[in-house]
């Protein structure tokens, strides 16, 4: 259950319908998530928050399906369920596969084990692997 309401476009203030419109626009859909729309509670957080969503995921080095994969790592290390649904289904739709959704979990896990192993044995990090 979400720890503050969620603003609906026909309940949302002139500045909020502006962001879910711009939403609308650039993703080419009617739908608003609940993510926006909890932060439409604050909506210079909700406007800055989308702003800055724009930029890092916009077309760049690194192909849009790739920064969703990303994501859902990161969402996985955070433990953020609703951003592991939510950018596992954005990736899918920019055409991650299920053989590249498994060998992304696959990745991730190792990378957790790994990571523990390294922090269970206090690891010094070699001076080759720095920059």
């Amino acid at each position: 259950m979400a720890t503050v309401p969620l603003i609906e476009y026909e309940d949302a203030s002139t500045e909020v319908r502006a962001v879910y419109d711009d939403i609308r626009n650039v993703r080419q859909t009617d739908f608003i998530n609940n993510f926006w729309k909890g932060l439409a509670n604050n909506p210079e957080q909700l406007r800055q928050t989308w702003e800055q969503v724009k930029a890092v995921m916009a077309p760049g080095t690194i192909d849009a399906m790739t920064k969703e994969m990303i994501y859902v790592a990161v969402s996985v290390a955070n433990a953020c369920e609703y951003c592991i649904h939510s950018h596992s289904a954005a990736a899918r739709a920019k055409g991650m596969s299920e053989e590249q959704f498994g060998e992304l979990l696959a990745v991730i896990g190792l990378a957790h084990h790994t990571n523990g192993l390294v922090g269970t044995l206090q690891l010094e990090v070699d001076e080759a692997f720095r920059v």
